[in-house]
């Protein structure tokens, strides 16, 4: 049975004697990097996420303890702002150099000459408090149901993708599907049967995205794809892929099979160091409330090259279900599905006309 890695410590010093020195005493217990200065640290910090705690003298060239310290603690990556950051000082100015490293938020120090117990001490309890903190944030993230990342997942996840795709100057498509009436779903169905639905489309989805996408339950009957590079013409393969195993979703509802029908929205935002998730959903909302005039089965795209496409999926109610809950006294779920109703009917209302213009005869 394979060992749990170790953990991954970064100690930051212009001392070659200082380095090695560390690396000596922690190397047993832990994975150790070093860096020669803070701009050497900051670009090992952004590029990997394993790191738990930084171990950083004050004194360096190209960029000091106290810059690498500010730039940790006002980077926008919650996992980069919380690393614990130990600050190694020197005999000289000691309380001066300790009072500004504590403004600039420290998590704590040790004074040069240090030895292994005190060094260890300090790797243990912050490399242990770092992990924890991470299991909470990680369990924060996932949805109960469905074990995917949450809204606030979603969030995190896009902060960083729109991060490197201004940096790196490439597509960035967001894809949102949500089940079209959801809540007559759940009123035809019920919560345990509507759980197990959600749980299969969530599964179907995770079963077609790459290794490099993010998916989420963004919301109760909504999921939401990040797809780094995709492009236009990569969401709406994405898309297709999508649909085509969500047809094999269909469920029964008083002896009638019924597929689940969906609602689709695609946007590729043009990647600029100023947009924001916040940005980025908004224009997500306003394109999902077209969509939703569609009715079931509209693929919507901000891309004028996009085709947007309406199905035949089956309806959400049916007329005769419709006329059942009105007799139960549920106006509410068929006030929902009017349009939906409306587009079933649309054939008999025409007749209807016809016979009244004498177009047609009884």
């Amino acid at each position: 049975m394979d060992k749990a890695p170790k953990p991954l410590l970064l100690f930051v010093d212009d001392s070659k004697v200082m380095r090695l020195a560390a690396d000596k005493m922690l190397g047993g217990e832990f994975r150790v990097e070093v860096a020669e200065n803070g701009l050497q640290a900051w670009t090992m910090i952004c590029s990997n996420p394993s790191i738990s705690v930084v171990f950083s003298d004050l004194a360096m060239p190209e960029m000091d303890g106290f810059a690498l310290l500010k730039k940790i603690r006002t980077s926008e990556d919650e996992g980069i702002a919380g690393l614990p950051v130990i600050i190694v000082t020197g005999a000289e100015n000691d309380e001066e150099a300790r009072a500004e490293a504590l403004r600039l938020g420290g998590t704590d120090f040790i004074s040069k000459p240090f030895n292994s117990t005190d060094l260890l001490a300090r790797a243990r309890a912050h490399a242990n408090y770092q992990n924890e903190r991470k299991e909470l944030a990680k369990q924060a993230m996932i949805d109960p149901l469905t074990r995917l990342g949450n809204r606030r997942y979603l969030e995190h996840r896009l902060r960083q993708e729109l991060a490197l795709a201004a940096r790196q100057q490439y597509k960035l498509s967001v894809v949102q599907l949500e089940i079209y009436q959801f809540n007559q779903l759940f009123v035809q169905l019920g919560k345990k049967r509507t759980d197990i639905v959600l749980l299969k489309l969530a599964q179907s989805l995770r079963g077609v995205i790459r290794k490099e996408d993010s998916l989420a339950r963004s919301s109760v009957a909504q999921f939401t794809v990040l797809l780094p590079s995709a492009g236009p013409a990569g969401a709406k393969r994405f898309v297709e892929r999508a649909l085509k195993v969500s047809e094999k979703l269909a469920f029964q509802f008083r002896g009638k099979v019924q597929r689940l029908p969906l609602t689709v929205i695609i946007q590729t935002p043009a990647a600029h160091a100023g947009l924001t998730p916040r940005q980025v959903q908004l224009t997500l909302d306003e394109q999902l409330k077209q969509a939703r005039t569609l009715g079931p089965g509209a693929v919507l795209s901000d891309d004028a090259d996009t085709t947007l496409s309406v199905d035949d999926a089956a309806p959400i109610l049916t007329i005769e279900q419709a006329l059942a809950l009105l007799r139960a006294g549920k106006s509410r779920p068929v006030i929902s599905a009017l349009p939906d109703l409306k587009r079933q009917l649309a054939p008999l209302l025409q007749l209807m006309k016809r016979v009244a213009s004498g177009q047609e005869t009884v």
